[in-house]
């Protein structure tokens, strides 16, 4: 089974839907790193538009369920799009983070679970 197979039974769903897996790294404080490329798939919404793929705005850091006594991070690089007649530029909005948090989705609903069920003399 290749790695990306494996990944699809441990990485939030959509990240193979808009994303691909560029690299993996393993830093020497214990952290894995899952680098991810936005797919160079235009934005549905700008499709009446020229668009050419433009390089990627800034990684970000999500940090997602450990494995194995890993800290996981997806670092996230989003496409930048640019418009061949105007020139604007233009990138999706991607909703991978719990809100308020650097956390995934899943890894924060966990984590907030979690909390919930310790009991309040423990709090």
């Amino acid at each position: 089974m290749e790695n990306e197979a494996i990944l699809r039974h441990l990485l939030p769903e959509e990240i193979f839907k808009y994303f691909d897996l560029v690299t993996i790294d393993e830093t020497q404080t214990n952290n894995l790193n899952l680098h991810l490329d936005e797919k160079k798939c235009p934005p549905p919404e700008h499709s009446d538009k020229p668009l050419v793929s433009y390089g990627f705005d800034g990684a970000i850091k999500i940090q997602d369920f450990p494995l194995r006594q890993k800290s996981v991070y997806l670092v996230v690089r989003r496409r930048r799009w640019k418009d061949k007649e105007t020139g604007k530029i233009y990138s999706r909005s991607w909703d991978l983070s719990a809100t308020g948090t650097s956390y995934s989705k899943e890894f924060a609903a966990f984590l907030k679970g979690l909390f919930r069920q310790i009991p309040d003399k423990f709090q």
